[in-house]
């Protein structure tokens, strides 16, 4: 009776310290359920139905691995992405990688600011600047929070507001659950013209965001140090999976039910292009109750992910520049096409899905370095990936720079 009662209490024990080792890619999830997902989720399902399923899915699948393959290079080497670019790049490359994240960035505060104005606005009727700029402020706090406490504080910050996101998004289905055969038959992959195309590119682009990809080695190598070879690195590798792929189910469970959500609720109809009008349609459809999370959701979704993308805009400059700018003055200049956009009244839902279409053009120079960096035993030493890993990271690599390219065809030639 004394061993079993030893071993459980062992079991505990251990348990608890693998929950320590968790946290890193919480944060980094949030980038994956943010307000541009929101667009181009719901644009997808209200379109097309369940017809993009299988592009939530493999986004998400794509995103587990490189996430892992992120906070091992920062892990293994002690030094995170942006770090290991400007050591092996000359100057011009150095420059050009911060040029495209900085535009990466903007995009990225574009979707989450005009989100998070998008849901005061939904919520208490506030006009969108106002919003935004709320929207901003609560941001920063976040980051005071970071800057002040530490990374752990702000990891259990972040962590809430995913719950509270994803409350928010998966209590529609859970209310009125879609088809199991139509979800199904969802995963079989094809496109329907070119705009479906765009929408596929704009949900790869939201959930494989680049700004995560560069953040993520160095939050694991913050967290958790530059372990030598040996028994330590190896349980910190094997909570770092975990780390990711709990973290990374989630997201994928939200993203999943924010098509599903708009497929079964509203698939088809025309007059479902808008966040708004999709606030609307579920709000008729299911109730105030489920408006009122989907609002909450959003809100939530906006004020976490600016932060994060805050902490990502300064962890690449000071990794590619060696350079700390003032987090007033970049946020100022990272916001200014978000805040743009909310004065000259162009459509929101439309601003977001064309941000992440930015955001996938860019996914490709942050996963070409990173996935030659974990594939070099130089490097890495014997954490270096397996060669079916490094093989599986240059198939996304291919296929997302596949999917741009396709895109700009069809755009161009003006086929549908």
């Amino acid at each position: 009776m004394n061993t079993v009662v030893a071993a459980s209490r062992s079991r505990l024990r251990r348990a608890r310290t693998a929950s320590t080792l968790l946290g890193p890619a919480f944060v980094a999830a949030v980038a994956y359920v943010d307000p541009g997902n929101v667009a181009s989720n719901v644009s997808g399902g209200a379109r097309y139905g369940y017809l993009l399923v299988w592009v939530v899915v493999l986004a998400n699948v794509m995103a587990a691995l490189v996430q892992y393959l992120s906070a091992k290079l920062g892990l293994v080497t002690g030094r995170s992405l942006p770090e290991m670019v400007r050591e092996r790049a000359d100057r011009p490359v150095r420059l050009a990688y911060w040029a495209q994240a900085e535009l990466a960035a903007m995009a990225t505060d574009l979707a989450e600011v005009v989100g998070g104005a998008i849901a005061l606005q939904l919520l208490f009727g506030l006009p969108p600047l106002l919003g935004g700029l709320i929207t901003v402020v609560v941001s920063m706090l976040l980051l005071v929070v970071q800057n002040r406490g530490g990374q752990q504080p702000f990891e259990r910050v972040i962590i809430g507001l995913l719950a509270v996101i994803s409350v928010g998004f998966v209590a529609s289905v859970v209310l009125s659950p879609p088809s199991l055969s139509h979800t199904v038959n969802g995963l079989l992959p094809r496109f329907d013209g070119t705009r479906s195309v765009l929408l596929a590119a704009a949900i790869i682009g939201a959930t494989v965001m680049p700004h995560v990809i560069y953040l993520h080695s160095g939050l694991a190598r913050d967290r958790h140090g530059h372990p030598a070879p040996g028994p330590r690195r190896r349980v910190l590798l094997r909570a770092t999976r975990w780390d990711v792929a709990v973290a990374m189910l989630i997201a994928g469970i939200v993203n999943l039910a924010m098509l599903l959500m708009a497929a079964h609720t509203f698939g088809g109809r025309g007059d479902v292009d808008t966040i708004q009008a999709a606030h609307a349609a579920v709000r008729d459809a299911l109730g105030p109750g489920a408006a009122l999370l989907l609002a909450v959701g959003l809100l939530a979704s906006g004020l976490a992910s600016t932060s994060v993308g805050a902490s990502a805009g300064a962890m690449i400059m000071a990794g590619l520049l060696r350079r700390r700018v003032p987090l007033l003055v970049r946020r100022i200049v990272t916001l200014l096409p978000a805040l743009v956009v909310l004065v000259a009244g162009v459509d929101t839902t439309q601003a977001l899905i064309v941000s992440q279409v930015v955001l996938s053009f860019a996914i490709p120079l942050a996963l070409i370095p990173l996935v030659r960096f974990t594939g070099d035993r130089g490097l890495m030493g014997d954490d270096v990936n397996h060669r079916l890993t490094t093989a599986a990271a240059w198939v996304i690599t291919t296929v997302i720079s596949g999917l741009n390219l396709l895109l700009i065809y069809l755009t161009v030639t003006g086929r549908d």
